[in-house]
């Protein structure tokens, strides 16, 4: 079932997702040549707490920290760690936030240093990926009509989608109803309805759509090593424009 969320619930949504916006402002001036990944995972929860939030991932399904950090053919999930930084890196940064029993989620992979042209149009085709799938979010409109720009952006451009992990529901609860595919058919699916809140997470690789996961049991990788690039907002539907709710404002 996906849910309806009333004013008060959207609400405390939207202040989850505000942190959440600070906080990946705050950790992405961090991501620099040098950097220990788990220190910035540590500054991001300890920010959070000062924020008014609590860590959402940390305790989900047993996971130990307060952020997800995946480094180049890391999609998502990846545990932070002691390795450090290196130029021309790429990494994933997924943040989650509770505040007053509501989430907000939101990612973005970030260029450590200087990366070459081929990996900042990575970045760049996925960040334009999403926005394209969330301009499709609106009522009326069929969950196909996201998962399709999506993969034909990605196509268009020589992208593969990840076809095993999915975009998904926002609420009470961090995954709701629908999931929703980062690919698909226009016209199909459930019907968009004003105040649904929805997480839209591309996720591209530069070679196979296929994945594996590490022996951590979290940390997912391109099957072929090739790179990966994840962007995620949590946006409401409304009766018109979609409101990108993880962006930051003011």
């Amino acid at each position: 079932m996906i849910l309806i969320k009333n004013r008060e619930e959207v609400e405390k949504i939207r202040r989850a997702c505000q942190i959440v916006a600070k906080i990946l402002e705050l950790v992405k001036a961090r991501v620099v040549p040098g950097a220990v990944i788990f220190e910035l995972d540590a500054f991001a929860e300890e920010e959070m707490i000062k924020a008014g939030g609590q860590p959402a991932f940390k305790g989900y399904r047993g996971y130990s920290h307060a952020t997800c950090m995946s480094l180049n053919e890391e999609i998502v999930h990846g545990i932070p760690n002691n390795r450090v930084l290196k130029e021309g890196d790429l990494l994933a940064v997924d943040v989650g936030v509770i505040f007053e029993d509501y989430y907000g989620d939101a990612a973005e992979t970030c260029a450590v240093g200087r990366i070459s042209g081929k990996k900042q149009k990575l970045l760049d085709v996925t960040k334009e990926t999403l926005f394209l799938g969330i301009e499709k979010a609106r009522a009326g409109n069929h969950l196909g009509d996201i998962s399709a720009v999506i993969e034909r952006n990605a196509l268009k451009h020589g992208y593969q989608v990840v076809r095993e992990l999915y975009g998904h529901g926002v609420g009470k609860n961090l995954h709701e109803d629908p999931l929703i595919p980062n690919f698909g058919k226009e016209g199909e699916g459930p019907e968009l309805k004003a105040g649904m809140v929805l997480a839209i997470e591309p996720m591209l690789n530069m070679g196979t759509w296929r994945i594996k996961t590490l022996g951590d049991g979290w940390t997912v990788v391109t099957a072929d090593g090739s790179l990966s690039a994840h962007f995620e907002h949590t946006i409401l539907l409304t009766k018109g424009e979609p409101e990108v709710l993880s962006l930051l404002k003011g």
